[in-house]
C-alpha cells in the first residue's frame, strides 16, 4: 500500500508552511533518510527527510506553494513491489507518513519566543487565523485550539474544552495539550472556556481594527500597491499585538558614558592575533560589550532574570540574550546562550555567524526561540534612543541608542564625552520598577567600566 508523506510540523506552534523546493522528482527512489524538499516556515528554511524507502509516485503539492497546512499530503511514496502508476493514481487514499524535519531539527517552541520587539525579535507562534473552533458539551462555549493541538488531544484522550490556553487570545497550543496529560493547566469539569481569572468580571474588549476596504478607501485608486504579508511580517504583526495588549510595560532610561569602552574595544581590536593574510581573528563592536554587560548584570540581579507564567516565576539560571537582526521583511533575534560565561570574543563570533544565517533564513529554531532577555540596537542609524516591546517569554528588552559625543558636568566642569542612552522595557508582572532600576544600574556600571566584565 502506497505511504502518503505529510506536512510535517517543524515546531510545536507550526500549523502551516511554504513548500519552498523539492529535491527529488517523481519516479526517483527514495531511501530513508534522504532529504526530500524544503520547507519554509515564518523564520527559517528546513530540509526534510523521507521515514521510508520507495519512489516517489506523485507529488501532490508543487513547489513554491505557499500556506500550506500541517498533515496535508504533499506527496506518494510507492513501497518496494508496488506499481509506481498505480499508487499515483490512487494519491491520498493510502496510509499517512509524517517527513521528518533534518536541518534544521525543529525545537521545542517557547511562548515568539519571539515576538518581535518593535525594533526587536520573534520566534513565533502561528496566525490566529489558522486556529478552529472545536466544540465542548456546552455548544454555546467555543474552544479556540490549533490542528496539532487538536489532535494530539485525540490521541491522547484529552478533552480539548477543559484545556487551558496559552496562545493568543487564550488558543490552545500543543505545549498546551501536553501539559494536560501531565494533569496540569485543565479547568474544572464544566468550567467554562471563557472563565474570567475574577469571577463575574467583565471581559476587556479591544475596539476592532479598520477593515481593509475601509483603508482603502481613503486613498485614491492607482495611488498605492498592494504587497501581500508574507509568514514573517504576520508573524510580527500577531506577535506585537498580544505584547501590547497582554504585558504591563513600563521604562527606564539612562545615560552611559562609554569613553572608558571605545578605548578598551581600540586596543582589544588592535590586539587581535592575525591570519597569514592579515585578517584579524575578531573585530568587537559595541553592541558585543552590550550583550556581555547585560548578560554579567542579569547574573548580579537574578530576580530580575526571570519569565512570567500565570502558575509561578521562572527563574533562569543563565543569561540567554536574544538580539535583534534586520532582514528582508522583518527581524529575528538569533539567543547567545550563556553569555555570562562566554568571552567577547566568542559572543562576537557567534553574532556573526547568527547575522549572516539570519539573512539567508538559515537559522535553527532552537537558536532563535526561548532567551530570558533581548537587546535591540539601533544605534548605527543614528537613533538617540527609543522603547523597545518586550518579546515574551522575556521580562525586559534593552533598546540601544547610538554613543555620540555630549557635554557632561565632571567635578563641577563642563567637558565632552561619549555617551550612549539605553532603555529598559519591564514586564511590570515580573519586575517591578525598584527592581528594574537595579538591573539597568547594573548594566550602566558594567558598559561605564568594561574591564569588570573580565573579572
Amino acid at each position: 500500500m502506497p505511504t502518503n508523506i505529510l506536512m510535517p510540523a517543524l515546531s510545536p506552534t507550526m500549523e502551516k508552511g511554504n513548500l519552498s523546493k523539492w529535491l527529488k522528482k517523481e519516479g526517483d527512489t527514495i531511501k530513508a533518510g534522504d532529504v526530500i524538499a524544503e520547507i519554509e516556515t515564518d523564520k527559517a528554511t528546513m530540509e526534510v527527510e523521507a521515514v521510508d524507502e520507495g519512489t516517489l509516485a506523485k507529488i501532490m503539492v508543487a513547489e513554491g506553494t505557499a500556506d500550506v497546512p500541517v498533515n496535508q499530503v504533499i506527496a506518494v511514496i510507492a513501497n518496494e513491489g508496488e506499481d509506481v502508476k498505480a499508487a499515483a493514481a490512487g494519491a491520498g487514499t493510502s496510509a499517512p507518513k509524517l517527513a521528518s524535519a533534518a536541518k534544521p531539527q525543529a525545537a521545542e517552541a517557547p511562548a515568539h519566543a519571539q515576538s518581535r520587539p518593535a525594533a526587536a525579535s520573534a520566534s513565533a507562534p502561528p496566525a490566529q487565523a489558522s486556529a478552529q473552533p472545536v466544540r465542548t458539551e456546552n455548544p454555546s462555549i467555543r474552544t479556540f485550539a490549533s490542528p496539532l493541538a487538536r489532535r494530539l488531544a485525540k490521541e491522547a484522550g484529552v478533552d480539548v474544552g477543559r484545556i487551558q490556553g496559552s496562545g493568543p487570545h487564550g488558543r490552545i497550543i500543543a505545549r498546551d495539550v501536553e501539559a494536560a496529560r501531565s494533569g496540569k493547566g485543565l479547568r474544572p469539569a464544566g468550567a467554562p472556556a471563557a472563565a474570567a481569572a475574577t469571577a463575574g468580571a467583565p471581559a476587556p474588549t479591544i475596539a476592532p481594527s479598520m477593515s481593509d476596504h475601509q483603508v482603502r478607501a481613503l486613498f485614491e485608486d492607482g495611488s498605492y500597491e498592494v504587497v501581500p504579508h508574507d509568514g514573517m511580517r504576520r508573524t510580527i504583526a500577531q506577535r506585537l499585538t498580544q505584547s501590547t495588549q497582554t504585558i504591563p510595560h513600563f521604562f527606564l532610561t539612562m545615560d552611559c558614558n562609554i569613553g572608558k569602552l571605545l578605548d578598551a574595544r581600540e586596543e582589544i581590536n588592535a590586539a587581535a592575533p592575525k591570519d597569514k593574510d592579515g585578517k584579524p581573528a575578531y573585530k568587537l563592536s559595541v553592541n558585543d560589550f552590550v550583550i556581555k554587560a547585560l548578560a554579567l548584570a542579569l547574573q548580579r540581579i537574578p530576580d530580575a532574570n526571570v519569565s512570567w507564567t500565570e502558575s509561578g516565576m521562572l527563574k533562569h539560571k543563565h543569561s540567554d540574550v536574544g538580539v535583534a537582526v534586520a532582514m528582508p521583511g522583518g527581524l529575528i533575534t538569533p539567543i547567545i546562550r550563556k553569555a555570562e560565561t562566554k568571552s567577547l570574543s566568542a559572543i562576537s563570533t557567534e553574532m556573526k555567524d547568527f547575522a549572516t544565517r539570519a539573512r539567508g533564513r538559515k537559522l535553527k529554531p532552537r537558536e532563535y526561540q526561548g532567551g530570558t532577555t533581548a537587546v535591540s540596537n539601533l544605534g548605527m542609524y543614528g537613533i538617540k534612543d527609543f522603547t523597545a516591546v518586550i518579546n515574551p517569554p522575556h521580562a525586559t528588552i534593552l533598546a540601544v541608542g547610538a554613543g555620540e559625543e555630549r557635554a557632561i558636568v565632571k567635578n563641577g566642569k563642563i567637558e565632552a564625552a561619549q555617551v550612549m542612552s539605553v532603555t529598559l522595557s519591564c514586564d511590570h508582572r515580573a519586575v517591578d520598577g525598584a527592581l528594574g532600576a537595579e538591573l539597568i544600574g547594573a548594566f550602566k556600571r558594567l558598559i561605564e567600566n568594561p574591564v569588570m566584565m573580565v573579572v
